[in-house]
């Protein structure tokens, strides 16, 4: 008999299909004391990667910069029997790149709204910012909606 922790456990597919098919994760970094720094992210998964844009002097990057391990999670549900998520185990690469914020920025507006370009307010930030490419290590995911209602 399997275990219940098995058998709530994504398929590949689903995982690939549920990450695609969200855009919004808590992101955890750890602070210079060595306490977890929360905050929630919009990302795009693409190729295996999780790429995110944030301000090169945003605390989160500070924190990436001093120690690269991350996590992140991507959860649904609101009751128990429909919780869904993925948490990520990896590194974070820091590009710091200008033209390659541009490219996150694009791919994200399609994902997210269809849209291919960069957002005009956000054109005069984009010098200021970098690309969070995050590669997971470690993946554990979860889809209760498997138990049937028992639990």
């Amino acid at each position: 008999m399997p275990s219940k922790r098995r058998s709530i456990k994504f398929t590949p597919e689903e995982q690939e299909a549920f990450l695609k098919s969200n855009q919004k994760c808590a992101l955890a970094t750890l602070d210079q004391n060595g306490f977890p720094h929360v905050v929630a992210m919009n990302y795009v998964y693409d190729g295996g990667a999780f790429y995110m844009t944030s301000y090169g002097k945003a605390q989160k990057v500070v924190n990436i910069r001093r120690n690269p391990k991350v996590g992140l999670m991507v959860e649904t549900g609101r009751v128990y029997n429909e919780l869904q998520g993925v948490m990520v185990r990896g590194h974070c690469d820091i590009i710091e790149d200008a033209s390659q914020v541009g490219v996150a920025w694009r791919r994200m507006g399609q994902v997210q709204s269809g849209t291919s370009g960069v957002p005009r307010e956000a054109t005069a930030s984009m010098p200021k910012r970098v690309v969070l490419k995050i590669v997971p290590e470690k993946v554990t995911s979860w889809d209760h909606s498997k138990l049937g209602g028992k639990y």
